[in-house]
């Protein structure tokens, strides 16, 4: 578990927003030791890959798509799962049109720790404290009205086994840097108990 490791992606809106350091910053206080890092661009079929979306999402997403449409009085121009791949389409042309930072971060629960740090999916409904909550207000109504991906800053894995997934897809096996970090032996190593003297 002090092992365990997670995957983020800072996005596009956070490089071109200078949040970079502020971002990893909050992670490195918070005791996660960065394991690997780059920065550039991903492709679109990595994206696609790293979306990871079969048909029946598709459809669930579509339907709900095809709600709101409705709602607002817009037309049905297309299948159901067309409007599914949409959100894929919009997220792999918005991840693509900038360079990117992938990160790599371990630490006793780092997949439960970073996603509580980043916050829900949806800027505008994230609590105050979080990444998303503290620096961006974008919604998903807004993100629908203007045909975009919603601009939240940052990616991060939900699960233990989505971490090693993204991880695999994105670094190899010699990117990823075991090292001695000096805070994780006093958070999980070191003996507290009769320091004082």
């Amino acid at each position: 578990m002090k092992n365990e490791r997670t995957f983020v992606i800072i996005k596009p809106d956070g490089i071109q927003r200078s949040l970079i350091g502020e971002i990893i910053g909050r992670f490195e206080k918070v005791g996660l030791k960065i394991a690997a890092m780059k920065f550039g661009y991903g492709n679109e079929e990595k994206f696609w890959q790293h979306y990871n979306k079969n048909d029946e999402w598709f459809q669930a997403k579509g339907q709900m798509r095809i709600k709101s449409r409705e709602d607002a009085g817009l037309p049905i121009e297309k299948p159901v799962i067309e409007y599914g791949k949409d959100i894929i389409r919009a997220l792999v042309k918005y991840m693509t049109c900038s360079p990117i930072m992938f990160i790599v971060l371990e630490g006793n629960g780092a997949v439960e720790i970073v996603k509580k740090m980043v916050g829900g999916t949806e800027p505008l409904t994230c609590e105050m404290g979080t990444i998303r909550g503290d620096f961006t207000l974008d919604s998903y109504d807004l993100a629908n009205t203007d045909d975009r991906a919603v601009r939240n800053l940052i990616h991060c894995s939900d699960s233990v086994s989505e971490a090693k997934r993204e991880i695999a897809l994105w670094f190899n096996e010699e990117e990823l840097i075991n090292y001695n970090l000096l805070s994780h032996k006093i958070l999980y190593d070191i003996n507290l108990d009769g320091i004082k003297e």
